[in-house]
């Protein structure tokens, strides 16, 4: 039987001076895996650095949004056949060595999703902001309960997905709130998921977009997204 074929996702805005450590590091722990990079409209030189470490890149017209990114990114991996794909961030902030524990999860157990949880392990997170770990922590209880299993880190970006799973974010990939959202359509579209623990690093470059502020009007913006949702027909594979 031949290998899977794996193609990690790295959705990067502006990441031109993290973006080829960030593949450098994956590739020499992920041998034999693809790396896209899909450039999110970046203004500086994130295309050519990705380029120059040996990822494809598939470069958007103009900043969609990291839903829309990683719609793409998945859109690329079903029209070239590939088995698998995992999600990191393009900032670097996901250690490597999550990505194996994360294949071997998928494979290992009866699943379609593996979500890599910060909050697991103790020593997973490098130290995210309260407030946000706050609103992060209401998500997942609203989660929780919504899919009937636990949630412990809604806004992951460190993930593995197997075939179906990759059909069905090609076909329909939430783009306001991915991460939390999507969780709920895995749930509604009868996939299997599961959280297993991760490392998280702290950024080497730049600033994150998210302040206190806005992670409360995201918090609350989300969960009434999350409701509208339920009351939608589910997206289901076909």
């Amino acid at each position: 039987m031949s290998a899977a074929r794996i193609l990690v996702i790295l959705p990067a805005l502006n990441e031109g001076r993290s973006i080829a450590r960030t593949v450098r590091g994956i590739r020499d722990l992920l041998v034999g895996a693809d790396i896209l990079v899909v450039d999110d409209g970046s203004s500086d030189d994130t295309t050519a650095e990705a380029r120059g470490a040996g990822a494809f890149v598939l470069e958007l017209p103009y900043n969609l949004g990291i839903g829309a990114a990683v719609q793409a990114g998945f859109q690329f991996a079903l029209a070239n056949d590939y088995d698998i794909v995992v999600r990191n961030d393009g900032d670097g902030q996901h250690a490597p060595q999550n990505n194996s524990d994360l294949l071997a999860r998928l494979a290992s157990d009866d699943v379609d999703v593996v979500i890599g949880s910060r909050f697991i392990d103790e020593h997973g997170d490098y130290g995210t902001p309260l407030l946000r770990r706050l609103g992060s922590a209401i998500l997942a209880r609203l989660l929780t309960r919504v899919i009937g299993q636990r949630v412990t880190d809604p806004t992951s970006g460190c993930s593995a997905f197997n075939r179906s799973a990759i059909k069905l974010f090609a076909a329909a990939y939430p783009h306001d709130y991915p991460e939390p959202e999507a969780i709920v359509m895995l749930h509604r579209s009868g996939l299997r998921q599961v959280e297993t623990p991760v490392r998280m690093i702290p950024r080497q470059h730049g600033d994150s977009s998210i302040t206190p502020l806005r992670s409360v009007y995201y918090m609350i913006k989300v969960i009434l997204a999350i409701l509208i949702n339920l009351l939608r027909r589910p997206h289901l594979d076909g």
